[in-house]
């Protein structure tokens, strides 16, 4: 431990140490060549969505460059926590946080096996689902997932009822395929299901889109020139993601 002297010396040396990483900082990011590590902490389901269009992407066009992703399901202080980005669903971004939508705006999809469904019959609208068994989710704050579903502005919120309580999507995911329960996932953990016919879709107008994924870092910090490039990547993929979501929407 420090003695008197010593807490006096840390006390005195330690603006000018970050004084000195201000500057290596900005040093960095002034290089031509972007390089170094960015690290990301994601959502798992976050982190398949940007692995091939975008980290994949950045790594070809600058092989100087590390990016080390980190999954899991909890929401983490990024700056505590040494991140350079978080990637989350934007509804969940802390205010202080500078976001930057990555484009593809997100559903919800309830599902069950047509084996399932011959046996117990179709939901046709959210209360029947309090009637079937249902997969219940736990959060990373330890509280269970009240399935939230809405239609022309009616919320329905359902503390649903099911034998086996997870906190992992794939295995939520196998337990559904397995015709014990009916699922409630984002859309993207289960579409090949979908459209493979392993899955049937459920209440499918109970499921609107909302604002999706999110990059998001602090604003009190200098970006590296790897950051700033891989900010402006995420943009153009965003921007092209919007894109393709408008051509392919049905017209009115």
């Amino acid at each position: 431990s420090l003695t008197s002297a010593g807490k006096v010396f840390v006390e005195q040396i330690g603006p000018a140490l970050q004084g000195i990483e201000s500057g290596l900082e900005a040093v960095r990011s002034e290089r031509d060549t972007p390089s170094g590590t960015i690290r990301i902490n994601a959502a798992p389901f976050a982190a398949r969505e940007i692995i091939t269009p975008l980290v994949l992407e950045f790594l070809r066009r600058y092989p100087e460059m590390v990016v080390d992703i980190v999954t899991e399901g909890r929401l983490v202080d990024i700056v505590a926590d040494g991140f350079d980005l978080g990637v989350r669903v934007a509804g969940l971004i802390h205010t202080d946080m500078i976001a930057v939508p990555l484009g593809r705006p997100q559903r919800y999809a309830v599902v069950a096996t047509p084996e399932y469904l011959d046996k117990h019959g179709v939901p046709l609208v959210p209360p029947d689902l309090l009637n079937h068994p249902c997969i219940r989710v736990r959060l990373p704050d330890g509280s269970l997932f009240r399935w939230r579903l809405e239609k022309d502005g009616e919320i329905v919120q359902l503390d649903v009822r099911g034998p086996i309580i997870l906190d992992e999507t794939s295995l939520s995911r196998t337990a559904v395929l397995e015709h014990t329960a009916i699922g409630f996932f984002l859309e993207q953990s289960v579409l090949a299901d979908i459209e493979a016919g392993r899955l049937t879709r459920l209440l499918d107008d109970w499921t609107p889109p909302f604002p999706g994924l999110c990059l998001y870092y602090p604003g009190r910090r200098n970006l590296s020139a790897g950051l700033k490039a891989f900010l402006a990547l995420a943009r153009v993929h965003a921007a092209a993601a919007q894109k393709a979501t408008r051509s392919t929407a049905p017209s009115e």
